[in-house]
């Protein structure tokens, strides 16, 4: 399993998402991916892009103006 970090900080929307998409790409099943942000559109917009495609949501942060999402490739 890899762990890896994909920085969209001062990218608006829909720029994270695709980035994410990108990424994940790169990544096999099961590999973990956190996204590191400064749009909080991202914590609606990339958990729907996750249960669209498949992946799961492990877990979601937000707090002085950043928002982490970390996911699971599936």
């Amino acid at each position: 399993m890899t762990t890896a970090t994909l920085n969209v900080r001062r990218l608006l929307c829909p720029l994270p998402v695709i980035r994410t998409q990108d990424k994940v790409k790169t990544l096999q099943s099961g590999d973990v991916l956190t996204v590191e942000c400064t749009d909080p559109g991202v914590m609606q917009d990339i958990p729907a892009w996750c249960r669209i495609n498949g992946h799961q949501v492990l877990e979601t942060r937000a707090g002085q103006g950043e928002y982490i999402i970390v996911l699971q490739v599936g």
